[in-house]
């Protein structure tokens, strides 16, 4: 499976939150904005949605995989001269200063690789004309294993542990603490807020699948650093080959969660 592909099927599972978290935003009708860090183009087509057909949308990413199939994507979907996509890196972005009316960028700027999240989002800042918003936007919680709640509190710590954008990150640099890298950025009129996406069974093939990519995405590659009794559960319970598989449950229900730092440009 392709990385573009892996983000269209996550992308099925948190549409529902990301969409909300954008109506939040408020983004005037007809504006301009980036998104930075676009990767497939999903998000810069619902923000373009939100923003009408008067409104542009430039979706920046470092992957020429990935905005190849944002582009094809927003032509599909005729968004083109609405969406266009750029190479870009999101520490040094190829705009001039004031370029956009806003900016958005979402599961990006992880603390990782020696980056720098402050100075992320005052590259965004830099781009953003004065009054102008800002929204960072980060998966922060799941519910996917109903009715396993030790064995998904187990994968989660874990995940947790061996993970090097949750492992040995200072307090002040994780992600659910990004309202404080706005403030260092010197933007102002902070807001956090968290929206859901919930799935529910009957579950069609694409959402099966979408879930056992996401089960593989975050504890697929546990198997050292968990019991075998817990591996041994983890394969019954998430392997869509299984038949104990809980995707195959006619109740089966799961949760994620986004959480949203918004702030605005100071005038």
């Amino acid at each position: 499976m392709t990385y573009p592909e892996q983000l269209r099927l996550a992308g099925l599972l948190t549409e529902p939150a990301v969409r909300h978290a954008i109506d939040d935003m408020q983004l005037p009708r007809g504006s301009t904005g980036i998104d930075a860090g676009c990767g497939i183009g999903q998000h810069a087509l619902w923000l373009a949605e939100a923003i009408g057909s008067g409104g542009k949308v430039t979706g920046v990413d470092i992957s020429t995989e990935n905005l190849t199939a944002a582009a094809a994507t927003a032509e599909e979907r005729g968004f083109t001269g609405r969406v266009k996509f750029r190479q870009g890196d999101l520490l040094h972005l190829p705009f001039e200063d004031s370029s956009f009316d806003w900016a958005w960028c979402a599961d990006t700027l992880w603390p990782v690789a020696g980056m720098d999240p402050v100075a992320g989002v005052r590259e965004l800042r830099r781009v953003v004309r004065p009054g102008g918003k800002i929204g960072v936007l980060f998966w922060s919680g799941q519910t996917v294993l109903p009715g396993y709640p030790l064995l998904e509190a187990r994968l989660y710590l874990a995940h947790a542990a061996a993970n090097p954008y949750l492992k040995d990150v200072p307090p002040e640099l994780h992600f659910v603490r990004a309202n404080s890298w706005l403030r260092s950025a010197g933007l102002t009129e902070i807001r956090v807020r968290t929206y859901a996406a919930e799935t529910q069974a009957p579950l069609s093939a694409d959402r099966r699948d979408a879930l056992a990519y996401w089960f593989s995405m975050f504890w697929g590659d546990l198997e050292a650093h968990v019991s075998e009794e817990v591996w041994a559960q983890f394969r019954r319970l998430c392997d869509p080959g299984s038949t104990e598989c809980i995707l195959r449950d006619p109740d089966y229900h799961s949760l994620i969660t986004y959480t949203l730092f918004r702030a605005t440009v100071p005038v």
